[in-house]
């Protein structure tokens, strides 16, 4: 009898909160409406379509950062049909502590809201483009852009903790060479041989020796 192949694990839905910017009052309020109508069912048929997982759909007002804390959504769409600064002021609040792809679908194609969306955090920058059907493509392509600069500003940081921490064994192997008169070689084997006994990171111990010489002044 042929064993069975298990299959493999379905991979966790994405899950999405979509922000609205409100209709503002004036003569074609029913227009406005019918609009955002239009295009809130565009994006709802898409992400359906394309397997993800809408756990809410908010407007875009002070209360938005405190509602994306609470659900912790993987991905932040905004639909504004016009000016989506102050939704982007809101956006940029609530993505402070924790970065997460936004796409933004927009009717304004002025370079200097685009360029503003952008330097707020924005994965994609759609205009006029709030159909179905390029609901998950335009989703798939935010997510990869989004991953590619999270690997780059990871990258960054880890380059920066190590030169952070190479300049503090620098100063404690100087301040050995100092006191104990030792050559730098000495020094730095000093130090790794105090990290090994006190199974400490070089870095570490590095740390606790200038952490005394200050204190001794």
């Amino acid at each position: 009898m042929t064993p069975m192949r298990s299959r493999p694990p379905t991979p966790p839905k994405l899950r999405i909160v979509v922000a609205t910017t409100l209709v503002q009052p004036g003569e074609d309020d029913d227009a406005a409406v019918a609009a955002q109508v239009q295009r809130s069912n565009a994006l709802r048929i898409g992400l359906l379509e394309a397997g993800y997982d809408l756990i809410a759909s908010l407007p875009a007002d002070m209360f938005l950062p405190e509602r994306i804390a609470q659900l912790q959504p993987d991905l932040i769409i905004i639909d504004a049909d016009s000016d989506a600064r102050d939704v982007l002021e809101h956006i940029v609040i609530a993505s402070r502590d924790e970065r997460r792809p936004i796409v933004l679908f927009t009717e304004d194609a002025s370079t200097a809201s685009m360029e503003a969306a952008m330097a707020a955090g924005v994965s994609a920058y759609i205009v006029d483009g709030l159909q179905a059907a390029r609901v998950k493509p335009v989703l798939a392509v935010a997510l990869a852009r989004f991953r590619q600069e999270q690997k780059l500003l990871d990258e960054l940081a880890d380059t920066r903790h190590k030169l952070a921490e190479r300049k503090i064994i620098e100063r404690a192997k100087g301040v050995l060479m100092a006191h104990q008169q030792l050559s730098e070689e000495q020094a730095y084997q000093k130090l790794r041989s105090m990290a090994m006994n006190k199974k400490l990171k070089l870095s570490e111990i590095a740390q606790r020796i200038l952490d005394v010489e200050d204190l001794l002044g």
